[in-house]
């Protein structure tokens, strides 16, 4: 058997049950048409997605390898029907992860938002900025926008997304700042939002700035969650809202600091007292009220967002490499779930690679045969 075979059987032994019955249930793969099966329907695929080729090069690279006889528009309609099949299989690796929603369905249309940089192969690959929003907890991306890198509204702001009255965004410190904050205000919606202490001040009921350092001073022991009212003042007015810290465990103190020690070496710059003193918190404002979510509920969800943000972290690296789909939202978001899904079983992969038996693999997982107890 072909190397490059063989890999490939030990990754299909990583992905969730029922993948190929998937595969017809969500209509992906109606007929195969320049396929022999539904496991070479998502090899082409991920050779795409995966390897960063572009299509017409997938298309040529599946024909020379025996994999499959398909034109580059054949492979960006499966790319296409594809979407909810990868999106599927995205969510059972979540699973696997540890990444599952606890307790009971949320109230509201929960919202988490983020934005990357994606570089094409080769020394005059395009730069593109790729603005997502996904639905949790069932992953569904209900936003897609890529602009260039360049130029005036190209950047991360949550004016970029729509938002319907009563969703609740969740978005990380790149977008803390008073106009984004302002942004879904307006829109009659709620946000939860990493603090970013240089770009979003805050004020107290008559109007002075809010003593954040002291105020943090008072919690110290771990896991201990305080409020306070907090107000955002933006060009319209101010913005009320609520001020959630929990102080972090020594473990993850000590891992702040050095991530912070490891960027003054890099810049060439030391941090500010009060940034390594803001590191021992984890601190986010909310615009919900206080009656609806507490303090503890309102970092929950944040929590939750940040499970899903390391599967990404995983996925920007990839990310940075590939053709990306910009002939329709349909391509692009399945474009999306596969990346995510190179992510996940790249991490997966890992996971399993300390325990796996001397020949390379599962044997049950490539002969069906099951282990003993």
């Amino acid at each position: 058997m072909h190397a490059l075979d063989e890999d490939w059987n030990i990754l299909l032994g990583l992905f969730p049950p029922g993948w190929e019955i998937e595969a017809r249930q969500s209509g992906a793969v109606r007929r195969l048409r320049g396929f022999d099966s539904v496991n070479e329907v998502l090899r082409t695929l991920l050779l795409h997605v995966g390897c960063g080729y572009s299509l017409r090069e997938t298309a040529v690279r599946a024909k020379v390898a025996g994999v499959a006889e398909v034109s580059d528009v054949t492979l960006l309609n499966r790319l296409r029907q594809a979407e909810v099949w990868l999106q599927h299989l995205c969510q059972e690796l979540l699973k696997e992860n540890g990444v599952q929603w606890r307790g009971p369905q949320p109230r509201r249309r929960i919202r988490a938002v983020d934005a990357t940089v994606i570089k094409e192969p080769g020394k005059t690959g395009s730069q593109w900025r790729l603005h997502y929003s996904l639905r949790l907890p069932e992953l569904s991306c209900d936003f897609f926008a890529i602009t260039a890198t360049e130029g005036q509204e190209t950047g991360e702001h949550l004016r970029r997304f729509p938002a319907a009255a009563g969703d609740l965004i969740l978005a990380d410190r790149g977008y803390s700042n008073p106009a984004g904050v302002a942004a879904v205000f307006r829109q009659r919606a709620d946000i939860i939002v990493r603090l970013n202490t240089s770009s979003l001040p805050l004020f107290g009921p008559t109007g002075q700035r809010f003593p954040l350092l002291p105020q943090l001073g008072k919690i110290r022991t771990a896991g201990t969650i305080r409020e306070w009212p907090a107000w955002v003042q933006d060009q319209n007015g101010r913005i009320p809202g609520r001020l959630c810290a929990v102080r972090k465990s020594e473990q993850a103190i000590a891992l702040a600091q050095r991530r912070l020690t490891q960027q003054e070496q890099k810049r060439q710059r030391q941090a500010k007292p009060e940034t390594r003193e803001y590191a021992r918190y984890v601190i986010v404002f909310t615009t919900v009220r206080e009656p609806e979510m507490s303090a503890a509920e309102v970092l929950e969800y944040y929590r939750f967002r940040w499970q899903i943000e390391l599967a990404f972290k995983q996925l920007k690296s990839i990310l940075a490499m590939g053709h990306l789909p910009k002939y329709d939202d349909q391509s692009s978001r399945a474009w999306l779930y596969g990346k995510l899904l190179v992510a996940l079983l790249t991490q997966k992969l890992v996971r399993v690679g300390s325990t796996i038996s001397p020949w390379g693999y599962h044997l049950w997982q490539t002969t069906g045969t099951q282990p003993l107890a």
